[in-house]
């Protein structure tokens, strides 16, 4: 049986552990060369003598070895970065259209782009003594080995669009105006500043822009630039629904004529996006393999169902399903929370919200457009901000609160972060393990991804004793995985415990999984806003639908939301019957 042996070597504390993973290995105790030293001090297991025991992984004081013992061979791969680190096996190419990447995080969508822009020229696993390029060429699949051969000699330009945004002020300094000109290739700006909405900021200093203000312009600049393939990580980070799909109808735009491809954990707006599919598969850090081009929706159904049909091929054990009907009416549970209105006035900016009621084990969806205050509330709500309607809560509560923009603390590690929080021990263990946490106890919060730390913030807020949890954006960074088993796991905390919850967030999928009600957020942006108190969750949603023009449907084999395309039959036939949430005579029952 093929297995593949992977070492963290940021985890690893090579001779500070006395090797244990050496003293405890069956092979080594009888004599075999399965755990050795390399110059550098680290441990290096052989793929050839290693049993797939299974003991090492276990006794890792610091849990950075995994052993994959592997159903089938998976073949040679495109690319290996060295002895006992990640492998990559096929690559996607660009064509025609939107091709979109789906899989977890950490499973080779961006190696595949850097091979893709001649970043990293494939060495078929051979990391030791890189294959010349006519021996690559003749050992890859037809298709890729001319797109590689394409690559010699003649470096592809890319244009990315990162997936941290959040960075770009540290990385580059002046104004709005000052970057997108610098960048503005293909003469694209003005048709840019109206798609993405930018007159009102480019004279704005990058440094003051919020995280959806640096989407959209981190969008835009690589819009505007002239490559031979264009790379959208994660567009939809920090923009609300109406901005998600102006930015999908730009991308699909520039599909028209040039290479495109995108990594998006939106499910409908992936859906809604791309033409064309490639799933990864694997395991994280460890591996991954690319499967064939599908059409967009088999390809995310077979991703969803776990099983790709063309390779015959189950990468995981379980299929990812979706409720077909929408409860209707109040709930039936008791008001556990009453809260008055609230009102606030800032710089050029008013919000007020309606008086509202929580019902025990439910959890409220909260929707709108950026800047109409939907953080503004839930800070009211945590009593980071206060209300100037001079009412007061009618009985205190204990709140949890996880904010929108989550911040590492240096020199601070995850199992330090938990261990000096009061947290439940029942609520910790669930959310913990559903959200993988538990491997990243030893790192240090400032050296985690953008959706590692998301994961620590959201396991974090939902371990503390808490009657109320706010939540804002936590599917921020997080792939379509992860999002779906925390909608899961939400649910369950909320509801079996009878506390309550209120979650702002723009994935449509996700707040139809998780909503019991959903509160929906109107006004101008920037200037006022204001919220309605918890609505019946297919009126509310069908609301919302309407102010944003789009109408969704079920997807008939695995139930999920899909947008229907502008003007389509569907479409019409939706607004026309004012059904904009799904258009079932039995949703509902």
């Amino acid at each position: 049986m093929p297995r593949i042996a992977i070492i963290d070597r940021d985890k690893c504390i090579k001779e500070k552990c006395g090797y244990v993973c050496m003293k405890v290995c069956p092979g080594v105790q009888m004599g075999d060369d399965t755990v050795t030293v390399d110059k550098d001090g680290f441990p290096v297991i052989s793929e050839q003598l290693c049993t797939g025991c299974g003991i090492c992984p276990k006794k890792c004081p610091v849990d950075c070895i995994t052993i994959i013992n592997l159903a089938e061979e998976i073949g040679t791969p495109i690319h290996q970065f060295g002895v006992n680190e990640f492998r990559l096996h096929g690559l996607p190419l660009p064509q025609k259209g939107v091709v979109g990447l789906i899989g977890k995080n950490g499973i080779g969508k961006s190696t595949a782009l850097k091979i893709l822009a001649a970043n990293i020229m494939p060495n078929l696993g051979k990391y030791n003594s890189p294959p010349d390029i006519k021996e690559l060429v003749a050992s890859l699949p037809r298709e890729t080995g001319t797109y590689i051969s394409s690559l010699v000699g003649k470096k592809v330009k890319i244009s990315l669009k990162p997936q941290n945004v959040d960075k770009i002020p540290t990385a580059t300094r002046g104004k709005v105006k000052d970057l997108l000109k610098a960048v503005d290739e293909r003469g694209a700006l003005k048709r840019a500043t109206g798609l993405f909405e930018l007159e009102g900021m480019m004279d704005k200093e990058l440094r003051h822009l919020s995280g959806g203000e640096l989407q959209r312009v981190a969008i835009a600049a690589s819009w505007c630039k002239d490559a031979d393939l264009y790379y959208f990580d994660e567009p939809a980070s920090y923009l609300d629904i109406e901005q998600r799909l102006r930015a999908a109808q730009a991308i699909k735009e520039l599909a028209k004529e040039k290479n495109v491809i995108v990594v998006e954990h939106d499910l409908a707006l992936f859906d809604y996006l791309s033409d064309y599919v490639h799933v990864f598969y694997g395991q994280e850090n460890a591996y991954g393999v690319v499967s064939g081009v599908k059409n967009t929706r088999t390809g995310i159904n077979q991703y969803l169902g776990g099983f790709l049909k063309e390779e015959n091929t189950r990468f995981r054990d379980h299929e990812i399903n979706f409720a077909r009907t929408v409860s209707a009416g109040k709930s039936k549970s008791r008001v556990s929370l009453r809260y008055p209105a609230l009102e606030k006035r800032l710089e050029g900016f008013s919000f007020s919200a309606k008086a509202g009621e929580l019902h025990e084990g439910e959890v409220v969806g909260i929707m709108g457009r950026n800047a109409i205050g939907k953080s503004l509330f839930v800070k009211m709500l945590a009593g980071v901000e206060k209300n100037e309607s001079g009412e007061e809560l009618e009985q205190a509560l204990k709140v949890s609160y996880k904010p929108q923009y989550v911040k590492a603390l240096p020199g601070l590690t995850i199992a330090a972060l938990f261990a000096q929080s009061k947290l439940e021990p029942a609520f910790f263990e669930e959310a913990s393990r559903k959200l993988n946490v538990t491997s990243l106890m030893e790192n240090e919060l400032e050296h985690l991804s953008g959706g590692e730390l998301q994961r620590v913030a959201i396991v974090l807020a939902l371990s503390q004793e808490a009657e109320l949890y706010l939540l804002d954006e936590p599917s921020a960074f997080l792939d379509v995985e992860q999002r779906l088993h925390l909608a899961g796991l939400l649910q369950r905390l909320i509801q079996n415990s009878g506390r309550m919850a209120m979650v702002v967030d723009h994935d449509l999928v996700f707040l139809d999984a998780i909503s019991s009600r959903v509160m929906v957020f109107e006004g101008e942006p920037g200037v006022r806003g204001q919220a309605g108190a918890p609505a019946d969750k297919r009126a509310g949603l069908n609301a919302f639908l309407k102010q944003m023009n789009i109408t969704l449907r079920r997807d008939p084999d695995t139930g999920r939301p899909r947008i229907n395309k502008p003007d389509s039959a569907l479409d019409r036939e939706q607004k026309e019957a004012g059904e904009y949430y799904y258009y079932d005579s039995k949703a509902g029952e």
